[in-house]
């Protein structure tokens, strides 16, 4: 039973991680490598929502994107980590119950 929780529960994360996936191999390579900081927009947004959720990642991306612009000096940018992971990743990237690394 605890499973199944844990799948619906980790059903919107995983439909967000699907859909951001599929932006970065359809529209992503469209605009070339134009990001001021490192990883890309779309790859912050990835790991943002894989690391802390749709609410959370989303508003996380939202902030990187507002601070993405002409003037920015840009860099080095990373996801901040969550201090215990309670799920793992799939190689694909969607979220699953276990023990992530960390």
């Amino acid at each position: 039973m605890s499973r199944v929780i844990t799948f619906l529960l980790l059903l919107p994360r995983n439909l967000v991680v699907l859909l951001l996936r599929a932006y970065r191999a359809v529209i992503s390579p469209l605009y070339g490598d134009v990001c001021r900081y490192y990883p890309s927009c779309s790859s912050y947004g990835l790991q943002a929502v894989q690391e802390h959720g749709v609410v959370v990642g989303g508003f996380l991306t939202v902030r990187r994107i507002l601070r993405c612009h002409p003037w920015a000096a840009g860099g080095i940018d990373d996801v901040p980590r969550r201090k215990t992971r309670r799920y793992a990743l799939t190689r694909f990237g969607f979220v699953v119950a276990g023990h992530g690394k960390g």
